[in-house]
């Protein structure tokens, strides 16, 4: 026990001396502390957004979910997660040349200044900041759960050193410190996630070996619809699609947009992030499918503390405190990006507005880090669901904005009115699922409300221009380009509806259907250097 906490001990010294070499100064500009001056290139650009995005929700979701729901689940976030890159693309580029053109930092501020609304503008924070909280909370849930299971640490008492440290670098830091964090902890998440995989299967023989006994015991584990038959073709085109469009507009990944050095870096990133995806999300799916060799008998949120409950029972007391070592680098490497990018809201788009001044120093958001902070914890005090059913339900919230900033960023004329009545339509359509009063079946609720969402803004858009006598609507020019329509059909070859029930041979301890996903990775990924290359022959912008 005493190795444990000197390997996790040292750990949290090397975050924190990391944030304080790379702080900035505690009166700094708001484009520095938010933004790290606008200077990150593509390493660190690729590094912060994977890290970001790879929260709790990565390394316990997902090894919970490989648990429960076995192999089915890695096309969904491997190539799900990494499809989503093209939003990066349709988004991020986007967002960067406006936000640099206007001197923007926050994404409602955007959004404000591409509808000339401040009510708009306000709306998007809000909804920001509701749906993100409950995402937040996942963290100290998760480090929680980690700790418990490997230094015997208290639940809440996990939770709450964890948050201690994370409030630290950030408060002192801001996005630089954030960034150099998130690449050290990226690197480390992605090295011991490896390890802790080639030390369980190791156990029973290497993964080959491994998988058939978990083949021999639950079969169901290594096809669709998984082991509690979850994934229907409406389920697994709905997670599909709701990464596309929720990740894009969380507003700690939104806000990075910004920080980018240039348009280049942007692509560079686009282009790397499948591969990334597909060898992140491989490893703790794999142990949870092989996690049923020591625990078989889990169900709900037990799941969720299968990495740390495996590693705990095979490895040494140094492996262990590693491998949680790289679960907490996952969460603390999202929850300090969403501290910051919340506080950066609070201070510009709605701190101004209770006090009718000009937007609050960077003190300001500092302060709300703290406060932000308490909420999530509290929210972690009496986890309500499995961390999948939580973040199912705020990424949809997050995905209503999605229609809002891409028509904003792409129509020249652009009304506030149907921004808002899709936003809370869309949301209020959540509301009605989420207390079933409304069954959202065949699919997750993301398809019915984004479906209302797209509905109601583009009636009210064309409304509004039929009753001004303008022009008919014009789709945006990257809708006919050839290579955007065959990267929709990269994601239609995804809905392989007709391998559904297959429990086909294992290849190194793979189901052989994994493969077609990705090689999918891989045709996308070709696809969108084709269009990159097609980009800067026409001049991408360098910044």
């Amino acid at each position: 026990m005493t190795t444990k906490i000197l390997v996790l001990g040292l750990y949290f010294l090397a975050l924190l001396a990391i944030g304080y070499f790379a702080r900035t100064h505690w009166r700094s500009t708001p484009a520095s502390y938010f933004l790290a001056d606008r200077r990150l290139g593509a390493l660190v650009l690729l590094a912060t957004m994977a890290a970001t995005n790879f929260s709790a929700f990565t390394v316990f979701g997902t090894s919970g979910a490989g648990y429960r729901d076995g192999w089915s689940f890695f096309p969904i976030m491997g190539f799900g997660t990494g499809f989503m890159a093209l939003s990066f693309w349709l988004i991020g580029r986007r967002v960067w040349q406006v936000g640099r053109e206007r001197g923007i930092i926050t994404p409602p501020e955007l959004v404000q200044s591409l509808y000339g609304s401040r009510p708009l503008g306000v709306l998007v924070a809000l909804v920001m900041i509701v749906f993100t909280i409950p995402y937040l909370a996942l963290q100290p849930m998760a480090a929680g759960y980690a700790l418990q299971e490997v230094t015997g640490l208290p639940y809440r008492c996990g939770s709450l050193l964890i948050t201690v440290i994370i409030v630290l670098y950030t408060l002192r830091g801001g996005m630089r410190a954030v960034a150099w964090t998130d690449l050290f902890q990226g690197l480390l998440l992605l090295a011991l996630l490896t390890a802790a995989l080639v030390m369980v299967a190791g156990h029973h023989g290497g993964l080959a070996a491994a998988s058939q006994k978990v083949l021999a015991l639950k079969p169901e584990l290594f096809s669709r619809p998984g082991g509690l038959g979850h994934y229907s073709p409406g389920i697994w085109f709905s997670y599909m699609a709701l990464w596309f469009v929720c990740d894009p507009m969380f507003p700690q990944l939104f806000q990075r947009f910004f920080a980018a050095r240039s348009e280049r870096a942007i692509a560079r990133m686009m282009l790397l992030y499948p591969l990334v995806c597909t060898v992140v999300f491989l490893p703790p799916i794999a142990v949870g499918v092989l996690g049923h060799l020591w625990f078989p008998d889990l169900s709900g949120k037990q799941a969720d503390r299968i990495l740390p409950m495996v590693v705990n029972a095979v490895a040494g007391d140094v492996m262990a405190a590693l491998v949680t070592a790289a679960g907490l680098a996952a969460l603390m490497s999202t929850m300090d990006s969403q501290l910051l990018t919340l506080s950066s809201i609070f201070t510009r788009d709605l701190l101004p507005v209770v006090r009718r001044a000009e937007p609050a120093t960077s003190i300001h958001g500092r302060i709300f880090v703290a406060g932000l902070s308490a909420a999530g914890l509290v929210l972690a005090w009496h986890p309500p669901a499995t961390i999948l059913e939580i973040a199912t339900q705020t990424f949809t919230g997050l995905a209503v904005l999605f229609p809002t900033v891409l028509f904003g960023l792409y129509w020249r004329r652009v009304y506030p009115l149907p921004a808002v009545l899709s936003i809370l339509v869309g949301e209020a359509l959540l509301l009605l699922f989420h207390f079933k009063w409304f069954s959202a079946a065949p699919f997750l609720p993301v398809v019915w409300v984004m479906l209302a969402v797209f509905g109601v803004y583009l009636a009210g858009h064309g409304f509004t221009r039929l009753r001004q006598g303008t022009l008919p609507l014009r789709p945006p020019g990257w809708l006919r380009d050839p290579s955007f329509l065959m990267l929709v059909g990269v994601f239609l070859l995804a809905m392989d509806f007709w391998a559904w029930g297959r429990i086909d041979p294992l290849v190194a301890g793979l189901p052989v259907w994994i493969a077609h996903f990705i090689a999918l990775s891989a045709l996308q990924t070709a696809i969108m250097a084709f269009m990159v290359r097609r980009a800067e022959r026409g001049g991408l912008q360098t910044g």
